[in-house]
């Protein structure tokens, strides 16, 4: 077992798409589309896109550990902003809690998505470095879904 800690980070992660607004928040937005960029390793998977309305997702990640995603979407302006709090969970240990902010920015013809994380990385099990990480390559998936 760990020592308990909480490491408190905020970063940010950027990347342009050649679509308009509508065409990215839509990606967000629609539970097949999500699906299919927001995980590789999805044994279960939800997503009921409403302010109240929640996110879960159960599988495996790359080093074979189970993990389990929940979200609760606090804020939703369509194809502007999508703020939600969320957990991640490897097995039954809680290893992270984050409020994270989406902005769809128009951009000539397309969108910058600004991507912020404020998270609570919880006994060594999860650092902002990882989830930064993986939010990148999150955001390269969509681009391929795009």
């Amino acid at each position: 077992m760990s020592e308990l800690s909480v490491e408190h980070a905020t970063f940010v992660v950027e990347r342009t798409y050649d679509l308009p607004p509508d065409r990215v928040f839509g990606a967000w937005s629609d539970p097949q589309a999500k699906a299919r960029w927001w995980g590789s390793s999805v044994d279960e998977y939800e997503l009921d896109f409403r302010v109240g309305g929640r996110e879960f997702q159960r599988g495996t990640d790359p080093h074979g550990n189970a993990y389990t995603f929940q979200a609760l979407y606090q804020d939703i302006v369509p194809d502007r902003r999508i703020v939600y709090t969320y957990e991640m969970l490897v097995d039954e240990t809680r290893i992270s809690v984050s409020l994270a902010t989406v902005e769809f920015r128009p951009e000539g013809e397309g969108t910058r998505l600004v991507f912020t994380e404020q998270g609570a990385f919880l006994d060594g099990h999860d650092t902002r470095a990882q989830r930064e990480h993986g939010m990148s390559s999150l955001l390269d998936a969509l681009r391929a879904e795009l």
